[in-house]
């Protein structure tokens, strides 16, 4: 049977940083410190509870990010 792969390292950030950004900006800085996707959900969105290594989530109000989650 194959190994399975190691999965690439979290970027070392603090997502709470980005709560009060405005989406653009947070976008740009969460692409500059190394997560490889960044998503952003309106507030009330259903998603399913997969977690991808190095995405980044933001929940966005009024094109500013109110939450931020790792998964």
């Amino acid at each position: 049977m194959a190994p399975l792969p190691t999965p690439p390292a979290q970027p070392e950030d603090t997502p709470d940083r980005y709560v009060g950004l405005a989406v653009d900006e947070a976008t740009r800085s969460a692409e500059e410190h190394g997560w490889s996707t960044v998503r952003t959900l309106p507030p009330g969105t259903i998603i399913t509870m997969e977690f991808v290594q190095g995405r980044l989530n933001f929940e966005v109000r009024d094109d500013a990010v109110t939450r931020c989650w790792v998964g």
